[in-house]
């Protein structure tokens, strides 16, 4: 399918690894031109390049922290009127509430929901104007399931999917959409990293834990960036007009847990 989106430019946030890298490459093999941003540039121009080179579309790199103001002004100065804006940051620490001061949870809504709000604030006036837009947040399926140990993450990511439901409703008729992404298990560092740690509290080896998150997965298995990236591109695409306002899970069946 032509996704009808050749020749637009789109920022795509945290793109060096992971689910972002996964949305990049999606769009770019239909023609769109990038704008990437991450905070490790080792990663990112590697990103970048292997863009490049398989696809053949210019590829603006923006080494930088997006949760912080100067991230998100580099960004919007290297594209300032992008036709398509994927949101995406790092998600906060794993814990439990009594160990969470008051600067942990600024920290969180800081970067997982005040982030996204600030950089769709700075591109919807001239998404509006154009009459075609494409925003969607990479969050988690936390929004529909809060995960325990993950409140931190649980609370801004609800947050934002509150915020930006009504202002989706609204700017749906100048065909711009704001629609959400909720992963569950995909075979990422962030994942990876977070099994880690429980790993390190002496829970349960990695090995174990995958096993234990595949074994609740009706599809038997990880998703990878690949498809979560496809995914992304359709919903961004000019077919994907008529969602809007929309928290759609990508999670391989396993919500709202076994039947």
């Amino acid at each position: 399918m032509d996704l009808g989106i050749k020749g637009r430019t789109a920022i795509v946030c945290a793109a060096s690894k992971g689910l972002g890298r996964g949305c990049a490459f999606a769009l770019a093999r239909e023609g769109v031109s990038l704008v990437i941003s991450a905070r490790g540039s080792d990663a990112l121009e590697a990103t970048a390049a292997a863009i490049r080179a398989e696809t053949g579309v210019a590829v603006t790199t923006v080494q930088g922290d997006v949760t912080t103001e100067a991230g998100r002004a580099a960004l919007l100065s290297a594209c300032p009127e992008p036709d398509i804006l994927i949101t995406n940051a790092g998600g906060p620490p794993q814990g439990e509430f009594s160990q969470f001061e008051l600067d942990d949870w600024r920290r969180a809504v800081e970067a997982n929901m005040l982030t996204p709000i600030a950089l769709i604030r700075a591109v919807l006036p001239a998404m509006n104007a154009r009459r075609f837009g494409r925003v969607l947040n990479i969050t988690s399926y936390s929004v529909k399931m809060p995960i325990g140990r993950l409140e931190l993450s649980n609370g801004a990511r609800a947050g934002l999917t509150g915020a930006l439901a009504s202002l989706a409703r609204r700017v749906a008729a100048n065909n711009v959409t704001i629609n959400h992404l909720l992963p569950g298990p995909f075979d990422t560092d962030r994942v990876r990293g977070n099994w880690n740690v429980v790993a390190k509290g002496g829970g349960a080896d990695v090995a174990e834990l995958e096993r234990r998150a595949v074994a609740g997965i009706p599809a038997g298995r990880l998703g990878t960036a690949e498809e979560f990236g496809a995914f992304a591109a359709f919903l961004c695409s000019a077919h994907a007009g008529f969602t809007t306002g929309q928290s759609i899970l990508l999670d391989g069946g396993s919500y709202p847990g076994t039947l």
